[in-house]
């Protein structure tokens, strides 16, 4: 993954926030919308590009774009530092592999302590029956 690569391929698009705010709102394009295209990404390799659209398949178009939002500040500019980190938060959360879980056996301890209970309980459960006359 090269970021300067990724970072030169991002999309940025000012709008006219929604929501309270008074005339600034009215006059000021502050929110960012970021659109990032996947499969024409020259930042990243074949495999990450995989990775990321089976991840992230959730938050894509159907044309596998990333389409993100932020209008959190009144600042175009913070807005758009805001919605980069963003980004590459997600990219890194998106490119990660889990590891593949181990099948591992249950010890001979645990399944010898588990029948040893049960019969104890047992025992216990048979003492407070009432006793047979014959």
């Amino acid at each position: 993954m090269n970021r300067e690569q990724l970072f030169t391929e991002l999309h940025f698009k000012a709008v006219r926030s929604s929501g309270a705010g008074g005339q600034n709102v009215n006059k000021v394009s502050s929110k960012v919308v970021l659109t990032f295209d996947i499969p024409k990404s020259q930042g990243l390799s074949e495999e990450e590009k995989i990775t990321l659209i089976t991840n992230l398949n959730s938050r894509l178009t159907s044309e596998n774009s990333l389409i993100l939002n932020c209008d959190e500040d009144r600042s175009q500019l913070k807005n758009k530092e805001i919605v980069t980190k963003r980004f590459f938060e997600i990219l890194k959360k998106g490119l990660l592999v889990p590891k593949e879980r181990k099948a591992t056996k249950i010890p001979k301890a645990a399944i010898r302590k588990r029948i040893k209970d049960k019969k104890n309980l047992g025992e216990i459960k048979k003492s407070r029956r009432k006793p047979d006359l014959d």
